[in-house]
């Protein structure tokens, strides 16, 4: 059995990645803050692929909590090699993004990292493949079809789903992210389940289930680059931010320090095991749900 998190006795050694404005880190940070020397968690770096983009927050919560910040510019790297958009969608693309792991592997080597964060990290790549990644997700991941997690994807995709299922509510989960391997976008969510949140109501903003089911048919085959900008994709942002505050600021945190904390354990099969006090043996768990107040179930 693998514990998560950092060697008995010692601090965990953190990497928070983000692509985007950062909210999910700076709920992680605060907390570490206002912690101060009982925080589990030691931040030693901030790692994005978009450092000179405007809309990221990397420089600005790193600036704000003195963490270092690295920045591993991923649409320089395509440039570099002549390639004019970031994808993995071809073989050029999918080596690229192979090359631009390796030289960010190098870059971390000398921090040391126990465990890394996917606070909004947009980036499909296997880092995950060298310490555990954990990563919050804008879907429910314990709801199965066909025996398989339904609610995966990118951007709006989990919500959107849940959405024309005519599902009443949304749930954000953390999960252990896998490896991307090119099998297809929906792979790196298929890790060990580390929670979910309590529910979230869904809003359809006064849309009716058969307008939005008609948004979805009209639809092009393959996603824009800038999405799709229909009426299905709007309401979905709009929940997932909602989501993102009722939701992944409610367990992302907890989880995380609680890995931190050495609390959990994955055994060879990737199942996941908790001990509900610090020290005592851990047992395995199916379903752990987070409340603004702590854990409100586990079985």
């Amino acid at each position: 059995m693998r514990n998560l998190g950092a060697p008995e006795g010692r601090t965990a050694r953190v990497a928070i990645f983000l692509s985007g404005g950062g909210s999910n880190a700076r709920e992680i940070l605060a907390r570490h803050r206002a912690l101060g020397a009982r925080s589990p968690i030691d931040p030693v770096a901030i790692v994005t692929d978009r450092p000179d983009d405007p809309a990221c927050g990397a420089a600005r919560l790193g600036g704000e909590f003195g963490v270092p910040v690295l920045g591993h510019d991923v649409r320089a790297f395509y440039r570099e090699r002549g390639l004019a958009r970031v994808s993995v969608a071809t073989p050029e693309g999918m080596r690229a993004r192979e090359e631009w792991t390796d030289a960010l592997r190098l870059r971390l080597a000398p921090y040391e990292i126990d465990f890394a964060v996917f606070a909004g990290f947009e980036l499909l790549c296997n880092i995950a493949a060298d310490f555990p990644c954990l990563n919050v997700h804008p879907g429910d991941l314990t709801q199965r079809r066909d025996g398989k997690r339904w609610l995966v994807g990118l951007h709006t995709v989990p919500i959107e789903r849940a959405i024309l299922a005519g599902l009443g509510e949304l749930r954000s989960s953390v999960i252990v992210a896998t490896p991307y391997g090119g099998a297809g976008t929906d792979d790196m969510d298929r890790g060990p389940l580390l929670g979910i949140s309590t529910p979230v109501p869904i809003d359809c903003c006064g849309r009716t289930p058969e307008e939005l089911a008609a948004a979805a048919a009209r639809r092009p085959a393959e996603r824009p680059p800038r999405g799709f900008g229909d009426v299905l994709e709007e309401i979905a942002r709009r929940n997932q931010e909602r989501l993102k505050e009722g939701g992944d600021w409610v367990v992302f945190p907890q989880v995380v320090f609680l890995v931190a904390e050495g609390r959990y354990a994955l055994d060879a099969g990737g199942r996941v095991f908790f001990r509900r006090e610090p020290g005592e043996a851990p047992a395995p768990v199916r379903r752990l749900v987070f409340g603004p107040s702590g854990i409100e179930e586990c079985a």
